[in-house]
């Protein structure tokens, strides 16, 4: 039995073993199982892979997509300039193994976003700087989209909250929240935007998909902006990773 899994902390509000177990049944794949891997520490991750002789592969999630770097043998050129690593392929060797580092969150970024940056979108605003954060960037620029950087205290090309104001944000067509706040099980939380200087004109794109109309997606609604929600991305990452962790030139 070959298997995959998720590491990150917690993991309750993940879909993708939901997701990669309804893929296995549908598409009659009968050798593979994918399961939750809750650790607390990134230092955990090589005695996981010893103790787990059938894992071939791992996704990777909130908060341990930057710090896994450190723990792989080859990362791909796309995540090492990202700085960013969500799908680890797992090639075992004679009782030892080697890991190599991949970014599947650009293709279900990218995937998610064509449309509405085909539509003459040229600056956007992302919430937040973690490793989500770092791809979304990655994907905007290649889109040749300007970017505004905000986080909760400001720094160099990052501003805070409460330097956004309301010219900024007549500016902005796309807001991306890269944070995991409304995420289940506070899904009351959101980012400390003014939602009441949003309108029709504004589309709110949230990488939370836990649940699908965050509290972030429903004050945008309210506005009459434009909404997209986390699944589409999580679909298309989710089938990048499995073509990853198939591909044997890998």
């Amino acid at each position: 039995m070959r298997k995959f899994g998720l590491i990150g902390y917690p993991l309750g509000h993940s879909f993708s073993r939901k997701y990669f177990t309804e893929k296995f049944k549908k598409e009659g794949i009968n050798d593979s199982q994918y399961d939750n891997y809750p650790i607390t520490d990134i230092n955990q991750l090589k005695d996981l892979i010893s103790v787990e002789p059938e894992l071939c592969g791992l996704n990777v999630t909130i908060p341990y997509k930057s710090e896994v770097l450190r723990f792989l043998d080859f990362i791909d050129k796309e995540a090492s300039e990202i700085g960013s690593v969500n799908v680890i392929k797992i090639n075992r060797r004679a009782g030892s193994f080697i890991l190599s580092g991949y970014n599947s969150d650009v293709t279900g970024i990218s995937e998610t976003l064509n449309h509405y940056v085909k539509n003459k979108l040229n600056h956007a605003m992302v919430l937040g700087t973690g490793g989500s954060s770092r791809s979304v960037c990655y994907v905007l620029r290649k889109m040749g989209v300007r970017i505004t950087m905000v986080s909760r205290e400001s720094r160099e090309d990052v501003i805070s909250y409460r330097d956004i104001k309301p010219d900024l944000i007549a500016d902005i067509q796309l807001i991306i929240n890269t944070t995991p706040l409304g995420m289940y099980p506070a899904v009351e939380g959101k980012p400390a935007l003014d939602y009441s200087l949003l309108g029709k004109n504004h589309i709110l794109f949230d990488l939370v998909y836990n649940p699908e109309i965050t509290s972030f997606l429903a004050s945008g609604l309210k506005q009459g902006c434009t909404v997209i929600t986390g699944l589409k991305m999580l679909h298309s990452q989710a089938e990048r990773a499995w073509e990853i962790w198939n591909d044997k030139n890998l």
